[in-house]
C-alpha cells in the first residue's frame, strides 16, 4: 500500500547555506531553487529576513526572493526572527512581486540559546511570536512557527518536554497553522521523537505538525522515520545534508533530502519528488561549492 500524504519542506537554500563560510552568489541560489522545483520540491525555505551582519550568507535575501520562479504550485518560506522580519516578508509581496508565501517564525525552547540566536529569552520569544504570527496572518502570509532546540540546548543541555508542549499550545492559540519541532543540535533519538510529537499532537488538535532534524549524531534519518510512524506528515530536509547553525557550536547539517527520499520511497511512501533528479541537483551544487556534499545516498549513487 502506497501512502501519498507526505510533504517535503526543502530547507537547503536557507538553513542549508546559512553556515557556509564562502558566500554563495545570488544567481547560484536562484539556480538551486529552480532545480529543486524541477525535481519536485513544492515547499522551499528560500531566505531569511535577518540582520546581514549576523548571518552574512543571507544578506542577498531580498534579491533572491525578487528572482524566484513564479511557479503556481510552489510555496516559498521566509525565515522571520522578529516582527521586522515579518514586515519584510509581507513587503516582498508588494508592487506585483511574487514574494514569499509563508512567514517561518521561530521560538527557542531555552533561554541561553534564544539569547544567542535572536536576543530573546523564552518569555520574550512567546511575546514576540504572538505578535509575529498575528502580523503574518494580517498580511496574508501563512503563519507557522518552529520550536528550535526542542530536544536539547547546546548550552543548557536537555530541554524539559513539558516546556515544549506549553510553547506549542501557546503558539497554536496565537494562530500558528503549523508547528515544527526542531532538533537543532541533533541530540534526539527515536523514542524521544515518538513521545514529544505524541504529547504535542494531543495538546494541539487540528494543528499540522512538522519535524526538523539535524544529523549531528547520525540519528536524523531514524528520527525522521519515527516522526513519520508517529503521524507527522511534513518533514524538513536539506539538499546534500547541508546546514548548521552559526549560534549552535558543533551542530552539523540537516538530514539530507536524498537520504530521506530514499527511505520513504523504499518504504512505500509516495513523495512526489524525483530522487535521481535530486541527486543530479546535488552533483551540480557540489560543483558550485567545490566539494562533495554529505548525503550518503548521493555518494552511493556515484559508485
Amino acid at each position: 500500500m502506497v501512502e501519498t500524504d507526505f510533504e517535503l519542506v526543502e530547507v537547503g537554500p536557507r538553513d542549508g547555506l546559512q553556515n557556509e563560510r564562502e558566500i554563495v552568489g545570488t544567481a547560484a541560489k536562484v539556480g538551486l531553487i529552480t532545480r529543486l522545483i524541477d525535481a519536485g520540491a513544492r515547499r522551499i525555505e528560500v531566505a531569511s529576513f535577518v540582520n546581514p551582519r549576523r548571518v552574512p550568507q543571507m544578506a542577498d535575501g531580498d534579491a533572491v526572493i525578487a528572482a524566484l520562479p513564479d511557479h503556481p504550485d510552489v510555496s516559498y518560506i521566509g525565515l522571520c526572527l522578529n516582527l521586522r522580519g515579518v514586515e519584510r516578508a509581507a513587503a516582498s509581496r508588494h508592487g506585483g512581486a511574487r514574494g514569499v508565501d509563508e512567514a517561518g517564525c521561530v521560538i527557542v525552547a531555552s533561554d541561553t540559546f534564544g539569547i544567542r540566536n535572536q536576543g530573546q529569552t523564552v518569555a520574550d520569544g512567546i511575546a514576540a511570536n504572538v505578535a509575529m504570527l498575528a502580523a503574518a496572518a494580517r498580511a496574508g502570509l501563512v503563519p507557522q512557527v518552529t520550536i528550535a532546540a526542542a530536544f536539547g540546548c547546546p548550552f543548557e543541555g536537555a530541554v524539559v518536554p513539558a516546556r515544549v508542549v506549553d510553547l506549542a499550545v501557546r503558539m497554536a492559540a496565537a494562530g500558528a497553522v503549523e508547528i515544527a519541532l526542531a532538533d537543532t543540535i541533533g541530540v534526539a533519538v527515536p523514542a524521544q521523537i515518538v513521545d514529544l510529537f505524541g504529547a504535542v499532537a494531543a495538546a494541539t488538535p487540528g494543528v499540522r505538525l512538522r519535524a526538523h532534524f539535524h544529523d549531528t549524531r547520525a540519528t536524523g534519518i531514524a528520527n525522521a522515520w519515527a516522526a513519520w510512524q508517529s503521524g507527522v506528515r511534513v518533514l524538513d530536509a536539506s539538499l546534500g545534508g547541508l546546514g548548521g547553525c552559526p549560534f549552535a557550536p558543533r551542530a552539523t547539517g540537516n538530514i539530507a533530502t536524498e537520504d530521506l527520499l530514499y527511505l520513504l520511497d523504499r518504504s512505500g511512501v509516495a513523495t512526489g519528488v524525483d530522487l535521481p533528479a535530486m541527486v543530479a541537483v546535488n552533483r551540480w551544487f557540489a560543483g558550485v561549492l567545490g566539494r562533495e556534499l554529505p548525503s550518503r545516498v548521493a555518494r552511493a549513487a556515484r559508485e
